[in-house]
C-alpha cells in the first residue's frame, strides 16, 4: 500500500488488500473511502471485506463508487459529504487512484483556487488538467464551446507579452489579438534596483496598465486558471473559456517567498528587506540612509532567477553609498550566494572583483539561505560547498537584502504545457512548444538555457512574432534566438559593467570594444542603444551624474 496524500485529511491509493486495511489503521488512518464499484477486476476484494476489516480495527468505511470515466456531478457531491461526515484522516481508493483524486478535485472545486488543487494531485501522481475546466466551473461540467475567439492569444502583460503583441500586430495588422492579463500596473521591475539605491522614486516605475496595450489589441483583464491545449482552449478564473487559434505564453515567474522560512513574517521591518518587491525597495533605502556602521548581508538563491545581477546591484549601490557617506570603513558586507561564482559568465568577473575589493565585500560563496529570525536579527543559510558535506550557519545581521527563490507561476507548473521542473517547454532556438505546434513562449516562463532578463525578452519577442507570423503564412519558422541576455551591472552611481552573453555564455556584444568594453566599468552610458536599455534606465543614470553626454543629447536618443 502505497497512499499518497492530497490534504492532511485525505490521502489517495491504488486497490488495496483485506491486509492493508491493518496497516492503514498502523499509519493513523481512521476511515476508508472505496471508489472502485465491486466487480470492475476479478483481483478486487469486496467493499463488504474491505468494511468488514476496517469494523475490526475501529475504523468507519464508506462506498462511494465510480464507473471509469464517467465521474457525475453527484459523485463529486458524495464524495464532499463522505468528507465532512467521516473522522480523518481518510484513506480513498480505486484502481489507480484517480477516480479518489478527481472526486476530491471536483469536491474542492469551489472552495479552492485551481492551481492550488492541481498543484496537490499533480505532486500525489495525479495529473487532472482533464477536469481542469469542471474544476474552474466549481466542479460542474462546462459547455464545449467558448465564450469568446481569437487569431492569436497572449498569457501575461509584462515586456514580453505587451512587446511581443506589439511585434505581431506590426506583421499582421488584421489579427484578432487577445492579451489576458489581470494587473491595472504595469511595472518596470528592473527600475527596483534603482528605487533601493535612491535614484527613482517608486512610482518612477509604474504604468497604467491600459496606456501600454498596444493599439488593436483586446485587454482581457482576468486570470488564466488552466489550459486546455488539446482544445485550443484557456480557462480564466470564473471559468470563462477563451479559444484560439494560436497561443504565446508569457506570464514571468513566481517569487516563493514562503519558501525561506520566517520570511514573510518580517518583511520590512527588522532590518529585512528586497528590492524584488515594488512595497519595499524604497525601504531598502532607508535602511542604506539610516546605517552607520554593523553588518549587512546581501543573498542570491539558487539559479534560475531573473535578473542575476540584481542582487548584486543592491549591494554595490549600497556600498557606494556608505562610501560617499564616509561609514563604508565601519561597514561588514557579505554577499552570501548559492552558486559558487561572482557572476556565470566569467568575462565580466574581473571587473566586478575589482568593487568587490573597493568596497571590502566578504564573498560567501554555496551560502543558501533558508531561514531568518526578524527580531533576533539572525540569518541561517545552508551551506553545501562540494568538497564538504552540508552544514548550516547562523549569521547576525543589522540589515540583510533578500532575493527570494523563484519559480513557475503554480497555473504554469501544473499545466500539460509544463517540463518537469514547472517551466513551458520550448525549443530553443524557435521558442516553439516541443509538444503543441501552436504554443510559443517567451521570458522568464520558458525553458531554454538562458538567462532570465528583460534584454532577453526584447530579443525573443521578434523572434516569436515572425515565427508565429510565419506559421500563419504556412512557412516555417525563419527567425532564430542565440540565447542573447544583458545584464547591465551598476556598480556605483553612473557607472556600469555591461554584460552582455547567448548560449552557454558565449560573448554576444552589441558594441565595438573601443566604444563600451563590457568586462571593465564605463562612464559611456548614453552609447548604450535603446534595445538595452529603456528610457527609464537612462533617466537613472543620469541622476548619478557620471555623464559624458550633455542631457539634451540622452533625451533626444531615448525619445
Amino acid at each position: 500500500m502505497d497512499p499518497k496524500p492530497l490534504t492532511e485529511a485525505l490521502s489517495v491509493s491504488p486497490q488495496i488488500s483485506v491486509a492493508d486495511v491493518a496497516e492503514a489503521k498502523a499509519q493513523g488512518f481512521r476511515a476508508i473511502i472505496c471508489n472502485r464499484p465491486d466487480g470492475e477486476g476479478a483481483d478486487q476484494p469486496s467493499f463488504d471485506e474491505i468494511e468488514a476489516a476496517a469494523r475490526a480495527q475501529g475504523m468507519e468505511a464508506r462506498y462511494v463508487p465510480v464507473t471509469p470515466g464517467l465521474v457525475r456531478d453527484a459523485d463529486a457531491e458524495a464524495m464532499a459529504q463522505a468528507l465532512r461526515e467521516m473522522p480523518g484522516p481518510v484513506l480513498g481508493y480505486c484502481r489507480t487512484g484517480t477516480r479518489s483524486a478527481t472526486l476530491w478535485a471536483l469536491s474542492e472545486a469551489k472552495s479552492r483556487p485551481l492551481p492550488e488543487i492541481l498543484a496537490a494531485t499533480k505532486a500525489a501522481g495525479y495529473d487532472m488538467n482533464g477536469v481542469a475546466r469542471r474544476i474552474a466551473n466549481g466542479g460542474k461540467t462546462p459547455t464545449d464551446t467558448g465564450d469568446a475567439q481569437y487569431d492569436v492569444v497572449i498569457v501575461g502583460a509584462g515586456a514580453g507579452g505587451i512587446s511581443v503583441a506589439a511585434s505581431l500586430k506590426a506583421r499582421k495588422p488584421d489579427l484578432e489579438i487577445a492579451l489576458i492579463d489581470p494587473a491595472d500596473i504595469h511595472y518596470y521591475q528592473p527600475g527596483w534596483t534603482m528605487v533601493g539605491g535612491g535614484i527613482f522614486e517608486p512610482q518612477d516605475t509604474a504604468r497604467v496598465m491600459g496606456s501600454l496595450i498596444p493599439h488593436g489589441v483586446h485587454w482581457l483583464k482576468s486570470a488564466v486558471a488552466a489550459f486546455e491545449p488539446a482544445n485550443n482552449a484557456v480557462i480564466l478564473d470564473g471559468c470563462r473559456v477563451v479559444k484560439y487559434t494560436r497561443l504565446i505564453v508569457t506570464p514571468g515567474l513566481k517569487l516563493d517567498w514562503a519558501k525561506i522560512d520566517g520570511l514573510v513574517e518580517t518583511l520590512g521591518r527588522n532590518g529585512v528587506t528586497s528590492n524584488y518587491r515594488y512595497d519595499l525597495a524604497p525601504y531598502t533605502w532607508e535602511l542604506v540612509q539610516g546605517m552607520r556602521g554593523g553588518r549587512a548581508i546581501f543573498t542570491q538563491p539558487p539559479m534560475p532567477i531573473k535578473c542575476a545581477g540584481a542582487p548584486q546591484k543592491a549591494m554595490y549601490l549600497s556600498a557606494d553609498a556608505w562610501l560617499k557617506r564616509g561609514v563604508l570603513k565601519d561597514m561588514d558586507i557579505h554577499f552570501n550566494n548559492a552558486g559558487g561564482v561572482l557572476f556565470g559568465v566569467k568575462d565580466y568577473v574581473p571587473a566586478l572583483e575589482k568593487y568587490v575589493e573597493k568596497y571590502g565585500i566578504n564573498l560567501n560563496f554555496f551560502h543558501n539561505l533558508v531561514a531568518i529570525d526578524g527580531p533576533g536579527k539572525t540569518a541561517t543559510f545552508k551551506v553545501s560547498k562540494p568538497e564538504t558535506e552540508p552544514t548550516e550557519v547562523t549569521m547576525a545581521f543589522d540589515m540583510i537584502h533578500v532575493v527570494p527563490p523563484q519559480v513557475a507561476p503554480d497555473f504554469i507548473r501544473v499545466s500539460p504545457l509544463a517540463d518537469a521542473a514547472g517551466w513551458v517547454d520550448v525549443d530553443q532556438a524557435t521558442l516553439r512548444h516541443k509538444s503543441y505546434d501552436n504554443i510559443w513562449s517567451l521570458g522568464d516562463v520558458m525553458n531554454a538555457p538562458n538567462a532570465k532578463t528583460a534584454a532577453a525578452a526584447r530579443m525573443q519577442a521578434p523572434v516569436v512574432a515572425q515565427n508565429v507570423a510565419d506559421d500563419i503564412d504556412g512557412r516555417s519558422p525563419s527567425a532564430l534566438y542565440n540565447g542573447y541576455g544583458s545584464c547591465p551591472l551598476t556598480v556605483e552611481r553612473g557607472k556600469i559593467v555591461l554584460a552582455e552573453f547567448g548560449y552557454g555564455g558565449a560573448l554576444l556584444p552589441s558594441f565595438p570594444k573601443l566604444l563600451l568594453d563590457g568586462t571593465k566599468p564605463s562612464r559611456a552610458a548614453w552609447l548604450l542603444k535603446e534595445k538595452l536599455l529603456p528610457p527609464i534606465y537612462w533617466k537613472g543614470m543620469l541622476r548619478g551624474k557620471e555623464w559624458m553626454a550633455t542631457p539634451e543629447k540622452v533625451t533626444a536618443k531615448t525619445s
